[in-house]
C-alpha cells in the first residue's frame, strides 16, 4: 500500500495530474508494489521555502508504504521521481526534496493490512 504526496509550487491542471498519475503508477515498481495499491496525492501553487528564501519552482515528495523500504530502491525511486518531475513540470532535481517512510501498520476498511 504505497503511498506518494507530492507538494509543488507549479500549477498542475488535470492533463498533468493524469500524466503524473500514470507515471508514479509505473515507477512505483522500483519499490516492488503494485500500481493497483497505489495512492496519489496531488497539492499545486504550494509555497515551499528552502534556506529563507522562496522556490520559484520545486516540490516535496513523500513516499509511504506498507513495510520497510531500502536505500538501493529508495535511492533508484528518487532518481525517477527527478525524472518524471523535471520533464512533466520543469522542476530541477536539485529543487526537489524527497522523503521515505515505512509502517508497520495501515489501517483500512476497520482493521489493518
Amino acid at each position: 500500500m504505497p503511498m506518494i504526496n507530492s507538494k509543488v509550487t507549479v500549477s498542475l491542471p488535470q492533463e498533468k495530474r493524469d500524466i503524473l498519475k500514470a507515471e508514479l503508477g509505473k515507477a512505483v515498481a522500483i519499490l516492488g508494489k503494485p500500481e493497483s495499491y497505489l495512492m496519489l496525492g496531488f497539492e499545486d501553487n504550494y509555497d515551499l521555502y528552502f534556506g529563507g528564501k522562496k522556490l520559484e519552482k520545486g516540490a516535496f515528495i513523500s513516499v509511504e508504504v506498507l513495510g520497510d523500504i531500502d536505500s538501493q530502491s529508495s535511492s533508484k525511486m528518487s532518481g525517477k521521481l527527478c525524472e518524471i518531475f523535471e520533464k512533466e513540470l520543469g522542476i530541477p532535481g536539485d529543487k526537489i526534496y524527497i522523503t521515505y517512510s515505512g509502517y508497520k501498520n495501515w489501517g483500512w476498511n476497520g482493521g489493518n493490512f
